[in-house]
């Protein structure tokens, strides 16, 4: 399940210091955060990748942490998910460190993997 992501492209945040790292570049980042969910994260992932493969506009960087892995990582991007309550699949793009847009799991759960691709396209249309 992690190399569905990384075999595409995305790097993964393995520790605190990585995603604080990543998040003060300048530009937008994507961050998929991963989850052994059958029913969620089986969509979540394959809408993400749909949406990179098919946008014009893209994230700068394509991340990726895992949840119930990768604890130290992913207990800081939640920190930075605030307000949003923990939440694994869960999907967000940030512009400068600063969250503009939040997919989280009770937006992904029983919804097909082209809806989820089309509400990131748009994201990435609006910020990237």
């Amino acid at each position: 399940m992690k190399e569905e992501l990384t075999d595409n492209g995305f790097h993964e945040l393995l520790s605190s210091s990585e995603v604080e790292s990543q998040l003060q570049k300048t530009g937008t980042t994507l961050v998929m955060v991963n989850s052994v969910c059958g029913c969620s994260a089986g969509s979540a992932r394959p809408g993400v990748l749909m949406a990179v493969a098919n946008s014009p506009k893209k994230p700068d960087f394509l991340t990726t942490s895992f949840a119930g892995f990768d604890l130290e990582a992913v207990n800081t991007i939640r920190e930075h998910l605030l307000p949003y309550p923990p939440s694994s699949p869960a999907i967000a793009l940030f512009k400068d460190g600063k969250l503009v847009h939040m997919i989280e799991r009770h937006q992904i759960e029983g919804r097909p993997a082209q809806l989820i691709a089309h509400n990131l396209i748009a994201a990435f249309d609006e910020y990237c």
